[in-house]
């Protein structure tokens, strides 16, 4: 799971985005504190060809992107 928690955009994409890119995972976990982050990296995981399951958790959101 990455922890992108306190990093402002565009950080939390590009940390989800080497990881998309470099390993090519079925299944990725990110935790993020914000509303934007949510938004930018659903938007670049749909583009990629995952679906994403959002799950708030102690006031974080994981997102789950699946292939």
């Amino acid at each position: 799971m990455i922890d992108a928690r306190g990093l402002s955009c565009p950080q939390p994409v590009l940390l989800i985005q080497r990881e998309i890119k470099g390993n090519k995972p079925q299944t990725a976990q990110i935790v993020v504190d914000n509303e934007a982050a949510v938004q930018n990296i659903t938007r670049f995981a749909a583009s990629c060809g995952y679906t994403i399951q959002k799950e708030l958790q102690d006031g974080d959101t994981v997102l789950t992107l699946k292939k």
